[in-house]
């Protein structure tokens, strides 16, 4: 090696917004979605032997950061299992981009907003699924309902948004209906796809990393701040690229006359859009969601009691996991 190197410390300081960016930037390359099986355990059997004491010898930082990069983009952090492709986090961008270029070129009937808020929702449960919670394990019936509420969710809120646009606003507006039907799914599909958190709590930690409890308000905080990430991670997007097709429809007939165009022209907007606003929204709030001791004492009290007598030294602010 050629110089120190810790596994389990990230390389940016994740205190800071602007070290947390550049982690998320550098997990959520998409190209990572191109690595091998044969690649990605090769990088899993490296981190596996640098924990273990066991490096091969002429091992470099550069291989062991390449093998953490790969690791943390593509197996789950709590299990260590190998999640599906589609549901990583670095296939947000060719994944999303495809799905939100479609919704924005395929809004003005019922039958399309409906099948792409299908085809959205469908996506983001595997999302959910893939970066779930593993100490706070759903069954088959609740994946079911979080996924069926979030659906009907989204399309109830399009046609019926898209109904109220078509009687009372111009053609124009109607343009952001996908971008209202996102935002409502995620407000049901994320709280139900974690509702075992909310009902029983989740781990709460120390600053070492010491767990000392449970919290359902930790779960409850976690988890609205996932909400909100989702939320800004699609909107410059879904709320700019109306004003852009507006304008080119407006000033350029040519552009107005092809529309073959419109749908990969705003897909590959949306992915430039896309590869900054991941990390950006993924950043916006620390992994390691903190709250007060104190404001457990006044609105969970028994998670408060519980922390207080399994420490002797009970801390001032606890930790817990907020996920993805």
């Amino acid at each position: 090696m050629n110089t120190p190197f810790e596994m389990e410390k990230c390389p940016w300081d994740q205190s800071t917004y602007v070290g947390r960016w550049h982690y998320y930037f550098w997990v959520t390359n998409p190209m990572l979605c191109l690595k091998t099986d044969q690649e990605l355990e090769k990088a899993k059997s490296l981190r596996s032997s640098y924990l273990n004491g066991t490096l091969p010898p002429g091992t470099t930082t550069e291989q062991l950061l390449a093998a953490k990069q790969i690791y943390e983009s593509s197996f789950h952090p709590d299990t260590g299992q190998k999640q599906n492709v589609f549901g990583r986090m670095c296939f947000q961008v060719p994944g999303g981009m495809a799905i939100t270029g479609a919704m924005l070129s395929f809004y003005k009937t019922v039958p399309a907003v409906v099948f792409w808020q299908w085809i959205n929702q469908s996506f983001n449960a595997l999302v959910n699924y893939t970066n779930r919670n593993a100490n706070s394990p759903l069954s088959q019936t609740q994946m079911a309902t979080a996924y069926c509420s979030a659906t009907i969710a989204a399309c109830v809120t399009s046609i019926k948004f898209k109904q109220y646009l078509t009687n009372n606003a111009s053609p124009f507006f109607q343009r952001y209906v996908p971008f209202a039907a996102v935002a409502a799914a995620n407000c049901v599909n994320i709280p139900l796809m974690r509702q075992t958190e909310l009902l029983k709590g989740v781990d709460v930690y120390d600053a070492d990393k010491n767990k000392v409890g449970c919290s359902k308000l930790a779960a409850a905080k976690g988890i609205s701040q996932v909400i909100v990430s989702r939320i800004v991670m699609c909107a410059p997007g879904m709320v700019l690229l109306p004003v852009i097709m507006e304008k080119l429809e407006n000033k350029s007939t040519w552009f107005k006359r092809n529309t073959w165009i419109h749908a990969p022209f705003q897909t590959l907007a949306v992915g430039c859009f896309l590869i900054g606003m991941v990390p950006t929204a993924c950043a916006l709030f620390p992994q390691f969601s903190s709250i007060k001791l104190s404001t457990l004492e006044k609105y969970e009290n028994a998670a408060y009691c519980d922390i207080v007598n399994n420490c002797k030294n009970p801390p001032a602010v606890v930790y817990c996991n907020k996920g993805l």
